[in-house]
């Protein structure tokens, strides 16, 4: 699958670092991003590349040449003047049917065999990587349903309650089919064409524009703070790390009274509050290269005192409060059934005995295997004894939280970690 890659910005937010080179040409663990890059579309077997270039251009080119020294095939469209972020596609020729289109400016590691077999299987026109970030508050956000279809596209400037932290990661599948649709409700005039505005969020109303949520590592270079961010990263080996053919370690979290104070099950969003110090702790297995991933019973679904919509806000809400601290989880999952009878207006399809609901390990084992997890280096850490024994009977270490209280839990497994609290474990990480 042939690679286009955006290299034609000025880059002017990180100027103080390099201002007299092209943006993707900015070293970082003494390589020029677009080196980075490159590396990690050869190892995933895509040589075929096209860079656009425009500002101070030439430094790209006289590096990199025809890309063999690189292992690949490089070629080059020169923008004379700005043609936005997309306005290049319609000047190459021969595109294929499918193909990436990048950001020069980002970092990345990811296993594109996974997003290319997504889009294959969505039959999609367009299939954009998300992910969550450290900074959804000042991003772009992109909602989906239960199919990966984009529903909606907030910007930066519109308002938002509660969301999902799920941002554009800057990596796209693009079709030959979405270009000429796009293409023929333009001005024949038109030649600036932002990639966003221009084409991609117009044509959510198609209902074939699909997101691929990924943890993978995905970091633009946007500003000073981010490119040392990063640099540490690749330093610390995270970035390689997290690239989903590598297995992958996991802090699994339970949800109340781990992540937020538990008075009775949370019923509504304006109910839900982060303990103090749970934000903090995130953060720190964020940074640390874990995934983090909420592992949580929700009864109250079976129970019929909360629907899906509601439990979806509840979610946004722990998202979006977490998200003002810069922690972020990487995926939610949760089991609605509840075997126990007698509650006024339950739903008797979900009350089941399933292989979900904590202490079975069903909702661990699930993400492993979405996301090639070794339980065996991943915590499951909770406030309940159930949560101990789920971690257990997946091979996790289990950690049992006391919350600086006394317990009465009947916890005496010698392979239990007990710690005051969730900001404690994460010290220790």
């Amino acid at each position: 699958m042939r690679t286009v890659i955006m290299a034609g910005g000025k880059g002017t937010r990180i100027a103080s670092i390099a201002g007299d080179i092209p943006k993707p040409m900015i070293p970082i663990a003494g390589k020029p991003i677009l080196e980075h890059q490159l590396g990690c579309l050869k190892k995933n077997g895509l040589t075929e590349i096209t860079i656009g270039v425009g500002h101070l251009g030439q430094y790209i080119k006289d590096y990199f040449g025809d890309g063999s020294r690189f292992g690949c095939s490089v070629t080059y469209y020169t923008e004379t003047e700005p043609l936005g972020t997309a306005g290049v596609l319609y000047k190459l020729k021969d595109l294929p049917d499918n193909f990436i289109v990048l950001n020069g400016d980002v970092i990345f590691d990811i296993d594109f065999s996974r997003m290319i077999n997504f889009h294959r299987e969505k039959k999609a026109w367009a299939t954009l990587a998300v992910h969550p970030n450290s900074h959804p508050f000042d991003s772009s956000l992109i909602e989906t349903n239960s199919n990966n279809q984009v529903t909606r596209w907030l910007n930066k400037e519109d308002e938002r309650t509660w969301y999902k932290n799920q941002v554009n990661a800057g990596i796209h599948i693009l079709s030959s089919e979405f270009l000429k649709n796009c293409a023929q409700s333009w001005p024949k005039t038109m030649e600036k064409i932002d990639l966003d505005r221009d084409m991609l969020k117009p044509s959510i109303s198609s209902g074939k524009i699909f997101a691929y949520p990924t943890p993978e590592y995905i970091k633009d270079m946007g500003t000073p703070e981010r490119y040392a961010q990063v640099t540490a990263d690749i330093e610390n080996g995270i970035v390689r790390g997290k690239n989903l053919s590598v297995k992958q370690k996991a802090v699994f979290l339970d949800r109340d009274g781990t992540i937020n104070t538990f008075n009775g099950f949370v019923t509504k969003p304006e109910d839900f509050t982060l303990i103090d110090g749970a934000a903090e702790a995130i953060k720190k297995i964020n940074s640390l290269g874990y995934l983090a991933i909420v592992i949580t019973n929700q009864p109250v679904i079976a129970r019929g005192e909360v629907d899906f919509q509601t439990l979806d806000l509840i979610h946004k809400k722990m998202e979006t409060d977490l998200g003002k601290h810069g922690a972020y989880i990487d995926d939610i999952f949760y089991c609605p059934h509840h075997p126990d009878v007698g509650f006024a207006g339950e739903r008797q399809e979900y009350k089941i005995d399933c292989d979900c609901r904590k202490p079975k390990p069903g909702m661990i084992l699930k993400a492993a295997e979405k996301y090639n997890i070794d339980p065996a280096q991943s915590y499951m850490v909770g406030d309940d004894k159930r949560d101990v024994q789920a971690g257990i009977n997946a091979g996790c270490i289990p950690v049992f939280l006391t919350n600086g209280k006394k317990t009465n839990e009947n916890i005496t497994n010698t392979d239990v970690k007990m710690f005051l609290d969730l900001k404690e474990f994460s010290d220790i990480l």
